[in-house]
């Protein structure tokens, strides 16, 4: 039988690469993403003894990242506004060419633009690789709820790339 700390690192070694990974594509500074993992597994510290198993760890360390990213986020918001038009007009500046900056800039801006929780759900699909199981335990809710959440929030994201004049069309040829 190991002990809670052996236990604790154990989790922390197999873990850190993708709660730090999930940290730095939410986070625009490095150091706000060092701050999220920290304090997500300082929680985890005090909270051991809810720490599951397994595969289960994983996923319940993303949903602290996501409360504790949360909380970061209230208090940075302005910041960030400012940062994300700085980083759209960066992407554009190295684009391939003027019709994709164009592209990504009008991508990037509408995605910013989504609802928080339309967002998260995009990213965790498309950035952590999650499935409506792993994510319904990330969020706290049903598999059934992330499901029409999901097809919610692609349609309205489908939507506003519509109005933003990216089409399906467009995307097809910047990826041929």
């Amino acid at each position: 039988m190991s002990t809670q700390a052996e236990r604790f690192a154990a989790i922390y070694a197999a873990t850190y690469e993708q709660i730090l990974g999930y940290a730095m594509r939410r986070c625009e500074i490095p150091e706000d993403a060092a701050d999220i993992v920290a304090e997500t597994y300082a929680t985890a510290w005090r909270r051991a003894d809810r720490l599951p198993d397994g595969d289960e760890a994983r996923l319940w360390l993303y949903g602290v990242a996501r409360n504790t990213l949360a909380n970061h986020r209230r208090g940075q918001l302005r910041r960030q506004q400012r940062s994300a038009e700085l980083n759209v007009d960066l992407a554009d500046l190295y684009s391939r060419t003027p019709e994709s900056s164009v592209e990504l800039g009008a991508i990037a801006r509408t995605f910013r633009e989504l609802n928080d929780d339309d967002r998260e759900l995009l990213s965790l699909v498309a950035w952590e690789g999650l499935d409506h199981a792993q994510i319904a335990t990330v969020l706290g809710v049903s598999r059934n709820a992330v499901r029409i959440r999901l097809h919610r929030a692609r349609k309205r994201f489908s939507r506003a790339l519509s109005k933003a004049g990216v089409t399906a069309h467009n995307l097809a040829l910047e990826s041929a």
